[in-house]
């Protein structure tokens, strides 16, 4: 396994990652075969493990897994997601974040975790708030870097703008959705990343499962979760598959090896979460770990989704306030002459 160093940490990461959400119990997954999932990613040399408080008991699954063996490890989890029904559990808040760490490294089994991030931006709270009790961490040795995750680029510029105006820390990484199907960061998340010396880490690079050759055109397509029913079931994702599959095909490669080579070949890119259910899901990806693509593959993939475009845009992405009220994006009715 070849290391990557992640932007300007000096910590040196695998370009495959191992993501966790699928070792959650909700997810069906037996908690020792998960265990032994992790042990053999770390034994074929993936030292980057990303998981969330978010993602059911992931957390507790990893900690299990990394007993003795810590020291191996670049650990991340996420924060912000809702986590209980009270409305303070969730968010950046200082009062929130405070008390998730606490959870997570108990969880984790482990006294510090490498790599904290904020999972969505949070619009509620100050940003300066959410910086301040994250760079506390990082003064108290719990935490040994933050980042931010799923975040729109202006908004990865306006942190880096507090953090150096208030004397905090600042992000250092940033983890948004890539795949050949959604490439919308090539044309600004990523130049900006590359500009503040940020590591990104990836994550759906399989297209929410289109990218594994599992659906297809006409086919009994056995992946149409509800969770992401909407994107298996879109006709422009599936025509684009088409025509990726007869490029893999002559490349000599399955289209997991394809999709994965693809997320970590662009040079802003530092790793790509990969997310195997099984051991031989797990097989598969590791098999095509030092599969290079060529120039002309490249250009050919160019051609089927050009650079910097989405074919849809996924349901997971951060959506500002004003998209998901009405209220916010119309005037009071007394301030508008009605028509």
């Amino acid at each position: 396994m070849k290391y990557r160093t992640l932007g300007r940490t000096g910590i040196e990461v695998s370009p495959y990652a191992l993501g966790t959400l699928m070792f959650a119990g909700q997810m069906g997954n037996d908690p020792d075969e998960s265990v032994r999932i992790i042990h053999k990613a770390l034994d074929a040399g993936i030292n980057l493990v990303d998981t969330a408080d978010r993602y059911g008991d992931s957390e507790e699954i990893v900690g299990r897994a990394l007993k003795g063996r810590r020291d191996e490890v670049v650990l991340a989890t996420k924060v912000g997601l809702p986590m209980g029904e009270g409305p303070n559990q969730q968010g950046g808040s200082r009062r929130w974040i405070t008390r998730a760490v606490e959870s997570s490294l108990r969880r984790l089994g482990t006294d510090h975790i490498d790599i904290y991030q904020l999972q969505r931006p949070d619009p509620r709270t100050d940003l300066e708030e959410t910086l301040s009790v994250l760079s506390d961490l990082v003064r108290a040795g719990k935490v040994r870097a933050i980042g931010s995750s799923t975040t729109p680029a202006e908004m990865m510029v306006e942190a880096q703008w507090v953090a150096e105006r208030a004397g905090l820390q600042r992000f250092r990484t940033e983890q948004p959705p890539y795949s050949i199907l959604n490439r919308g960061i090539e044309r600004d998340v990523l130049p900006t990343a590359q500009q503040y010396g940020m590591g990104v880490l990836v994550w759906g690079p399989f297209g929410q499962g289109m990218l594994t050759g599992r659906v297809r055109k006409g086919g009994d397509n056995d992946l149409r979760r509800a969770r992401f029913s909407r994107h298996l079931t879109d006709e422009r994702r599936i025509d684009v598959v088409e025509q990726l599959v007869p490029l893999a095909a002559e490349a000599g490669l399955p289209m997991t090896h394809l999709a994965m080579a693809f997320a970590v070949a662009h040079p802003g890119v530092t790793s790509a979460l990969l997310g195997p259910r099984t051991m031989e899901h797990l097989d598969d990806l590791l098999a095509g770990a030092d599969v290079e693509l060529s120039d002309d593959i490249l250009d050919r993939i160019d051609e089927i989704v050009p650079p910097g475009t989405d074919v849809t845009r996924l349901d997971q992405e951060y959506k500002p306030p004003a998209l998901l009220d009405a209220r916010l994006r119309r005037r009071p009715a007394g301030d508008r002459a009605a028509v």
